[in-house]
């Protein structure tokens, strides 16, 4: 089945003549990811020469995508948008509330029972709005969306993070909060500061065990958590055509770890062949046809340096295997170097668990290439030494994978098969021992590796690499072990070495799939009946945010001050608060209780001013607000990195914090924080961190003069009397200032379309008037003109 075919004819029709305009406009030629965005400006933007970094433009993307997790918040605001019907092709994918434990049948059917009130509400929703709803079990976002949707020079923004998958298939592809989907399912503009662009070159061609994955992972290395922050990676070169379009796919969702907006590739032929093999060979055809505008200039990829504003070249042929990690994506080594660095940092060397799977490495080429050295195993008398499991990416993939004969080569090895879902990559791994807080290494082909992030304890070292890579970690239970020059003992005492791994790009007998879990819409909603029950504590219906009263903020408390890495992952966690995603009271109860606190070093303990004891963070706060008492955080460098979860800027302001102050932020939070109406803001000076104390009554002295390029300034006042006063910085714009002002950018939106009702009426009166008279003068000429008719008649 071909998707929203009519929607990429006319985006393509129109495409070749809206380049042409762009690379008048800007003088040179163009870029790849340039001319994506340049296609899809919102009607109402003026074309100008955008500067990279800076300029604030709107967009139109073609479509929008949602997980289940993050669906909830989206839908429940869109609810509030007074819309009948989304105004763009928008899904709803059920992947993130399946708790990996037994195996995937009792694990959905546990799944549809302890969240079937959640799953019945996006159903419904999406039924009423004309939303395309996967079920449960159908697969993760991700990967559903590069089997269906994804689409080559498209521009689609999504509720989550790895959007950025999408990018495998020649898009941009970018992850949002839930209430910037909503501004695009309710037919406005999709605000973004136009991009820096960072160019990678890939020269060579991959070989043995070095996998597309081992090129993300060296480009963390290289470019660190936040390298890629306000930019979109744009890969080219001869390396770049030698991979696999999943390859591709898989290298753009790591790009998330690098804070880059988005990756992508330019079209070609395994683009085309992924297509074609996916059912889409008619989305094929027309792109063959505009290919020369699915990649950049030729002009660009001869001379880079010219063209963006960093590169960074990669040679493939010699690229060797790569671990990233612990507790951080970018802490990339070379499987060469593991043994000495794990010996220096006190890393565990025996590998519990080895997991392959997920979003980033679930596509029918990682399976086989996994598989072929599964097949090893028993070949050459060996015993898999960890736990092994997998989670495959989609229905389409997992039957594909079963009627190949792949999961019976898992089953002999031991291997456990999860459910077409997140599983434990999102912390959706309910692990035997996790509990007891042990000192343990696993090694998996996910995308991230925070700490606690995926069986909740904190002692678990994690380490991303290669599904090949993976499994054969698991296969010898050590992380040091180098499958290129090390061997293993066998069964029989032998000494016996891995071959390379081997795969499939593509299925050979095509993809097969009997129920993919698709669910489409209702051709008419306005019937269907969406019910949230006052008495859930899984659903919540939104109440709008206060607006600002004009007033500076005074006497704010400090209510953490965050030490080091804090990602959404710490503001809000996933896990077993994922169950409440829909509830904005209940899961506000876990604000901030992964953060550790700079004064005591702890989690979730911090001092509450009112009594001078220290409590959990949720708690405290809330003491505040029961106080009337407002708050502010301070955090360290790329704060919120990670989860596009708005959740980590709707709880904070649920519970009164009024602003987040520090050193510099990840780009998704920033533009969620300023989209719930919450001040996000940066030291001008990063040392003032440093003045911050733990008693400290924070007061805002010209927030009544808040403009765009202008410091605010804040007066700390410290309990033995003293004060400091410090400058601040922030990034808002004229109508991201209306957005604090209104109390949300969603209040700013109903406002707006109240303004709009008006005038509306106000227009026709004075145009209804003279067209009145015109007619009247037009039929009197008529008469006129019989009369005379008839005379001549006489």
């Amino acid at each position: 089945m071909v998707f929203d075919l009519d929607m990429i004819k006319k985006l393509y029709a129109a495409m070749p003549g809206r380049i042409e305009k762009a690379r008048k406009m800007v003088g040179k030629p163009l870029t790849l990811s340039e001319k994506i965005l340049y296609s899809h400006l919102f009607p109402s933007q003026k074309l100008e020469n955008f500067g990279r970094g800076k300029s604030y433009v709107d967009f139109a993307p073609d479509r929008v995508a949602m997980q289940d997790a993050t669906a909830q918040m989206a839908l429940l605001q869109f609810m509030s948008a007074g819309r009948p019907k989304v105004a763009v092709p928008s899904t709803v994918h059920c992947d993130h509330l399946i708790v990996a434990k037994s195996g995937a049948k009792d694990d959905l059917t546990n799944a549809n029972k302890e969240s079937k009130e959640v799953f019945d509400f996006l159903s419904s929703v999406s039924n009423k709005y004309g939303i395309g709803f996967w079920k449960p079990g159908a697969g993760i976002i991700h990967q559903v969306v590069l089997e269906n949707y994804a689409f080559p020079g498209g521009m689609m923004i999504g509720t989550d993070s790895h959007t950025v998958n999408a990018g495998g298939l020649g898009m941009v592809a970018i992850g949002v909060g839930g209430a910037d989907a909503v501004d695009v399912m309710a037919g406005m503009a999709w605000e973004l500061k136009f991009p820096k662009l960072i160019g990678v070159k890939l020269t060579g061609k991959l070989n043995g065990w070095a996998s597309a994955k081992d090129i993300i992972l060296k480009v963390a290395g290289i470019l660190t958590v936040k390298g890629g922050t306000g930019a979109i990676v744009e890969y080219f070169g001869e390396g770049a055509q030698s991979l696999s379009c999943t390859g591709k796919g898989t290298i753009c969702n790591m790009g998330a770890e690098i804070g880059a907006t988005t990756s992508t590739f330019g079209y070609d032929s395994s683009m085309e062949r992924y297509l074609i093999s996916t059912g889409r060979t008619e989305v094929a055809k027309m792109a063959n046809k505009i290919k020369q505008h699915l990649t950049a200039d030729p002009e660009v990829y001869a001379n880079p340096e010219k063209y963006f504003d960093q590169i960074v070249e990669i040679n493939l042929s010699t690229l060797e295997p790569h671990l990233n990690g612990p507790f951080t994506p970018d802490l990339a080594t070379p499987i060469s170097k593991m043994k000495e660095e794990a010996a220096k940092n006190g890393w565990p060397t025996k590998v519990e668990v080895g997991l392959i799977g997920s979003c980033t490495n679930s596509s029918y080429e990682d399976i086989s290439r996994a598989a072929s050295l599964a097949e090893q195993v028993a070949n050459k008398g060996l015993k898999t030494k960890a736990e092994f499991t997998i989670t495959p990416g989609s229905e389409q993939v997992r039957y594909t994978i079963e009627r190949d004969g792949f999961i019976k080569t898992f089953d002999r090895i031991g291997a456990t098969v999860f459910a077409n879902a997140c599983g434990p990559c999102i912390g959706m791994w309910s692990r035997m021992g996790a509990d007891k807080k042990e000192k343990n290494t696993i090694v998996h082909s996910f995308n991230r590796n925070f700490q606690s992030r995926n069986d909740g304890n904190p002692n678990t070292y994690a380490f991303v690499a290669s599904p090949e890579l993976t499994t054969a970690l698991a296969i010898a239970g050590d992380l040091t072990f180098n499958p290129i020059t090390d061997y293993l003992t066998n069964e029989r005492g032998e000494k016996v070495k891995l071959d390379p791994p081997k795969g499939d790009e593509l299925p050979k007998k095509g993809f097969d799939v009997k129920d993919p879990g698709y669910q489409a819409p209702a051709k008419d909603g306005s019937k269907v009946q969406v019910k949230v029950s006052p008495t859930s504590d899984r659903l919540q219906l939104l109440t709008p945010f206060a607006a600002w009263d004009g007033k500076n903020y005074t006497g704010l408390r400090l209510l953490i001050k965050a030490k080091g890495k804090c990602t959404t992952d710490h503001i809000s966690m996933a896990g077993k608060w994922l169950k409440y995603r829909g509830h904005l009271d209940n899961i506000s109860n876990n604000l901030l209780i992964g953060a550790t606190n700079f004064f005591n070093e702890k989690q979730n303990s911090v001092k509450n001013q009112l009594n001078g004891q220290y409590d959990e963070v949720p708690k405290v706060q809330r003491a505040y607000k029961a106080k009337g008492i407002g708050s502010i955080v301070v955090g360290d460098e790329n704060y919120g990195e990670g989860s596009s979860r708005e959740h980590a800027a709707m709880e904070p302001r649920h519970l009164g914090v009024k602003a987040i102050l520090v050193k510099s932020f990840a780009r998704i939070h920033e533009t969620n924080l300023k989209k719930q109406g919450m001040l996000a803001l940066t030291f001008a000076n990063k040392d003032d961190y440093n003045k911050i104390q733990e008693d400290d009554s924070i007061d805002f002295t010209d927030l009544t003069a808040f403009a765009p390029d202008r410091p605010l300034t804040l007066v700390l006042n410290h309990k033995d009397g003293s004060k400091d006063t410090i400058k601040v910085n922030h990034t808002y714009n004229a109508n991201q200032i209306l957005w604090f002002k209104a109390g949300s950018a969603l209040n700013q939106m109903g406002q707006g379309k109240k303004a709009a009702k008006k005038k509306p009426a106000a227009k026709k009166k004075a145009v209804k008037k003279p067209a009145k008279k015109v007619v009247k003068k037009a039929s009197k000429k008529k008469v006129v003109k019989k009369a005379k008719k008839a005379k001549k008649k006489r």
